[in-house]
């Protein structure tokens, strides 16, 4: 298992993140969603999932602890988008994802990002997926927070 992009997003994630970054469309945003270790399927098999309902149609479903909610990142929680001219790549970073209290329950493996075009009225089946990031956390109660230090590369 490993970090990866999925092929639906290959040469499009710093477009989606710059669409939110810039408030176009106003209601778009990037989504974040854990998944369970318990029936994830491997990296070879999600990579080719073209929205989050493919994503959770097989044996790999989200987390269902209770106090687990997705984050919702908007242009106010994303770093300003620039290249990096020094090192000719693209960082793409967020602030910490704060879940909060997570009681015991499904252990997370993954944590998927996606851009959601309208939080408004989109639906799982307009949720793309951009990255998938291992993790390994067992929630015990306390509070979770995760550090992604650059959620995309371009290089």
């Amino acid at each position: 298992m490993a970090d990866f992009v999925f092929n639906i997003a290959k040469g499009r994630v710093a477009e989606f993140y710059n669409r939110v970054d810039s408030n176009d469309p106003a209601n778009s945003a990037i989504v974040v969603l854990a998944l369970a270790t318990s029936g994830l399927e491997s990296d070879a098999t999600l990579k080719d999932k073209d929205d989050v309902v493919a994503l959770v149609s097989g044996t790999t479903n989200e987390v269902t602890n209770v106090g687990y909610a997705r984050k919702i990142l908007t242009d106010a929680d994303l770093a300003a988008m620039a290249p990096d001219d020094t090192n000719d790549w693209m960082l793409l970073d967020t602030a910490d994802l704060a879940f909060g209290a997570i009681t015991a329950g499904d252990a997370w493996s993954k944590i998927v990002f996606a851009y959601d075009p309208d939080t408004t009225g989109g639906t799982d089946s307009t949720l793309i997926p951009l990255t998938s990031h291992d993790v390994t956390i067992t929630p015990d109660g306390s509070a979770i927070t995760i550090t992604v230090a650059g959620f995309y590369k371009a290089a």
